[in-house]
């Protein structure tokens, strides 16, 4: 009996560093940062003010937030959920932040180690009903935001209570003074480099790779060994801290109100789209979310540098999310497709050469062929 091995594919590092970064430009979390600089170079060009180093500090400053929201929502998707409530999980921060704080500096590290442990116990619950309920996580999310955008209306009317000590509120709005060329380093900019490097690395270890494999083909990562609710909780998890990170943040600049993170969920969707990654789990890149919201920012700033009403906002939303998810979809199939199928062959990792052996019934369930899904 006589069996064909299987063609090797290109190793995903080989060839100079130029055509590493084009093969990489040319995929769906590299194009994004293609899209970036396009739409920098454009916003230049429509306001020159806007390419002064201490300028563009400063908007990745305000930027931050959105960015460290969309890496929160980045765990969820890339496992083949929605998580709506992040809006509704802001707010919820903001106002305890705003009403537990105070004046006293003396509480602001227990109400923020309050404040995320009530962000890893809605995220606990929301994964909690997904996986274990079997409720759908639009569902279940979509109710969360539900009970705590009413919680957070009942508790403040509706209006603008507390007003957190200017020392908490630096943590988003002030930083590092007297820095040559920029002038300042906002402390937001430096937390989203600690939450991207984090991200980064927890994407490269066993966790990240359950991550990708439980969004990719769930009933093969749970055959082998891997526990999809936990994992997918822990998605959850993660998405509500972010959050909570977000919205410390932003009582630096937004002040405390009920309304502060409405539509976050949303222009983190948008962001992580516009980054690549996949709707229905398994592929994206988590760097590329954060940059697909800087992307989202920069063209948003690009309509008002061009006089472009703000009431179009969510129509360039909306049109971002269909176009994005229809490009990267059709781009990941593409990547993913076996050559040479109608002989049986089949593109994957360096296999070892082919052996004659007798032919076994599969006992493994179906799974993807061709998946690439790590951070490169």
């Amino acid at each position: 009996m006589t069996t064909t091995a299987l063609p090797r594919a290109i190793p995903v590092h080989q060839g100079t560093t130029a055509q590493r970064a084009l093969r990489a430009a040319i995929t769906p979390g590299g194009g994004v940062f293609v899209l970036v600089a396009v739409l920098l170079v454009a916003v230049i060009w429509s306001n020159p003010n806007f390419g002064d180093p201490s300028f563009l500090i400063r908007f990745v400053g305000r930027t931050a937030a959105l960015a460290i929201a969309a890496i929160g929502q980045y765990y969820v998707i890339v496992s083949g959920e929605f998580d709506l409530s992040m809006g509704a999980v802001i707010a919820t921060q903001v106002v305890m932040a705003g009403n537990l704080i105070g004046q006293d500096e003396g509480r602001i590290l227990p109400v923020m180690a309050l404040m995320i442990a009530v962000g890893a116990l809605i995220g606990f619950l929301n994964g909690v009903g997904t996986t274990l309920l079997k409720v759908p996580s639009f569902i279940v999310t979509l109710g969360m935001f539900l009970a705590l955008g009413g919680l957070v209306k009942y508790l403040t009317g509706g209006a603008a209570t507390g007003n957190p000590v200017d020392k908490f509120r630096q943590i988003g709005r002030g930083g590092i003074q007297d820095v040559p060329v920029v002038e300042v380093i906002p402390y937001s900019v430096i937390i989203l480099v600690v939450v991207a490097v984090l991200g980064a690395l927890l994407m490269r270890s066993s966790y990240g790779r359950s991550l990708l494999a439980v969004g990719d083909n769930p009933e093969a990562a749970a055959f082998a060994g891997t526990s999809v609710w936990w994992t997918k909780t822990w998605a959850f998890m993660l998405s509500s801290l972010a959050a909570t990170i977000a919205g410390i943040l932003l009582v630096g600049y937004a002040g405390v109100h009920p309304s502060v993170g409405q539509g976050y969920e949303f222009q983190a969707i948008t962001a992580v789209v516009l980054g690549g990654v996949v709707l229905g789990g398994g592929r994206g890149w988590v760097l590329s979310a954060a940059a697909g919201a800087f992307a989202l920012e920069l063209l948003l700033a690009l309509l008002t540098f061009r006089d472009v009403e703000s009431t179009w906002r969510n129509t360039v939303q909306g049109t971002i999310i269909i176009l994005a998810v229809a490009a990267s979809a059709r781009a990941w199939t593409l990547g993913r497709r076996p050559s040479g199928s109608s002989t049986g062959q089949v593109t994957g990792p360096p296999t070892a050469p082919a052996v004659d052996t007798p032919a076994q019934p599969s006992k493994q369930p179906p799974t993807r062929s061709g998946t690439d899904t790590g951070e490169h």
